[in-house]
């Protein structure tokens, strides 16, 4: 019985075991799934080439948070460069116009940029890594696995085929303790090839799962490549309406500049005079020239492309200033130029000798913008304007509650708060350098201060709770035949319409400069009674337009 049963599995294993020893993985893959395999390495090395050299391709910094990385892009600071240097030109240079308006053009393609990589790491470059780094590997792994496998299957086949033969010859010498012994280690090694070929069989069924998974997801990593192009070409395309629409306007202004060869002539009255000396000596809380500018604004510039980043003509820009110096009352020139009535706003907040938001808190200022959690942005934010003086949080207030207004048309006249930051934000804050140039500030200043104007605009609400009269004066009113802008004041006192269409000044104020508009002047109302021997009219104080606690 013991002879016959070693024989029996000698037969079986006698012959198989020649081919079996010699199989590979590819020997149990049908045609179509052989195919399929021999595109994974490929596409495994596709994936990984091109995810490295995509991101070789990328300026800012992979992985990093919008903000960040837009401040690492070369165009950045290339922008920064050009708000530094025309700074350092006067307001009538036809150049320091040009690198005024190219800084907010060359931030504004940072900001693309950033997009534009962006949304290439999330939808390419992270897929072709986690292809190339996950997905495929995972695959050649399993390939691997089932080789050996397939090896060990191979080398137990061959034992026990040597151990039938032993034990073939040990049966031949008859029956006792050597031919049991061999029996039992044939039925040991049987075993063994029967769980070693379970597992080849489990892992070959895993692995041709593995291959037709892929099979079926190869045309959604082709969308990948696909997906890039798609990115570029949107990329590229906003990138040159930006341009376009920029050019035209750059163009434009720099065609109606006219060369000035006057000799530079400082304008008189409260251009360049300290915000506490003006505001005492008119008995006002809000600067004339300010509130003068922003109620022209508010009746016929909201909706002006561009404001305060397109220059006015610098002729025309010099004549408004000196007649609003003089106290002029003769503007209706100007009313139609609402980026001249801009300019001149700029200029009496770039002449100020100490700007709005103070020397003194510039430190904390800068503090603030380093903050990365807006919650704790906020409160510094709160905590440093209620440091401000009263007269510098009085008009910061009034002037951050327009530009708030005026980004709510952001649309029409494309100045986000952002864009309202860049042009505005060094004119109301700079350091105090040792050569006397409050305006030669270094490219992580211009940065910092930017973020800082930003973030006011935005959270204006919650830094500034409650409406502003913007007439707070009462010396103007919309034009009667204008449509009210949006931007109007909400809390708009009732004045009694003077005699003529031309603004006029309140008694004590005849050197102040008038308010413009686009259609025509705002008209005053009547001046309040005065003696002549009280000097200048008391300010009216409201609620609306004092720091509240």
């Amino acid at each position: 019985m013991m002879k016959r049963q070693f024989n029996r599995m000698r037969q079986q294993l006698s012959h198989p075991n020649a081919t079996i020893r010699a199989q590979e993985a590819t020997e149990l893959l049908s045609e179509d799934l052989l195919q399929i395999e021999q595109r994974i390495e490929p596409a495994k090395r596709a994936a990984h080439s091109v995810s490295k050299k995509l991101q070789a391709c990328l300026q800012g910094q992979c992985g990093s948070e919008m903000d960040k990385r837009v401040k690492k892009l070369p165009l950045m600071a290339l922008s920064m460069a050009m708000a530094e240097s025309f700074k350092e030109l006067d307001t009538e240079s036809s150049l320091g116009k040009a690198l005024e308006m190219s800084c907010c053009i060359e931030s504004s393609l940072a900001k693309i940029v950033a997009e534009f990589e962006i949304a290439l790491e999330h939808n390419v470059l992270q897929p072709l890594n986690k292809l190339s780094e996950e997905e495929l590997p995972i695959i050649l792994k399993r390939k691997k696995t089932l080789q050996k496998l397939i090896s060990d299957w191979n080398t137990i086949k061959s034992r026990l085929n040597q151990a039938a033969k032993s034990s073939s010859n040990s049966t031949g010498a008859g029956v006792g303790p050597g031919a049991s012994s061999a029996a039992n280690k044939l039925e040991i090694l049987k075993e063994e090839e029967e769980e070693v070929k379970r597992k080849v069989e489990q892992c070959k069924d895993e692995y041709m799962a593995d291959l037709y998974h892929f099979s079926t997801k190869e045309d959604i990593y082709a969308n990948y490549i696909i997906k890039l192009l798609e990115i570029q070409a949107q990329y590229h395309r906003q990138s040159l309406e930006s341009l376009d629409s920029a050019l035209a306007e750059l163009r434009e202004s720099h065609r109606q500049t006219e060369p000035s060869f006057t000799t530079d002539i400082p304008v008189a009255g409260y251009y360049g005079v300290s915000l506490e000396t003006h505001l005492k000596s008119l008995g006002r809380e809000i600067a004339l020239p300010i509130e003068a500018c922003v109620m022209m604004l508010l009746a016929s510039g909201m909706k002006e492309e561009g404001l305060f980043r397109l220059a006015a003509g610098a002729s025309v820009l010099r004549k408004l200033k000196s007649s609003l110096a003089s106290g002029s009352s003769a503007l209706e020139e100007f009313y139609s130029d609402p980026h001249a009535v801009a300019g001149a706003l700029k200029s009496y907040l770039r002449e100020l000798p100490q700007p709005l938001m103070t020397f003194e808190l510039y430190d904390e200022w800068v503090k603030v913008a380093s903050l990365k959690d807006i919650d704790s942005r906020v409160q510094s934010l709160r905590d440093t304007c209620s440091r401000l003086p009263q007269d510098s949080y009085n008009n910061l207030r009034y002037l951050i509650k327009f530009l708030a207004k005026l980004a709510e048309h952001q649309e029409v006249n494309k100045m986000t708060p952002s864009n309202i930051a860049i042009v505005l934000g060094p004119n109301l804050l700079w350091s105090q350098q040792s050569t006397g140039d409050p305006m030669q500030l270094d490219l992580s200043s211009v940065s910092s201060i930017q973020v800082v104007v930003e973030a006011l605009i935005q959270n204006v609400d919650t830094l500034f709770p409650g409406e502003v009269d913007f007439n707070v004066s009462g010396m103007f009113m919309p034009p009667t035949n204008t449509e009210p802008c949006k931007a109007a004041p909400v809390e708009e006192p009732t004045p009694v319409t003077p005699p003529a269409s031309t603004p006029t000044l309140l008694d004590g104020e005849a050197t102040s400069r008038d308010p413009e508009t686009r259609s025509q002047p705002a008209s005053p109302a009547q001046p309040r009674p005065s003696s002549e021997a009280a000097g200048p009219p008391a300010p009216t104080m409201t609620d609306n337009t004092t720091r509240k606690g």
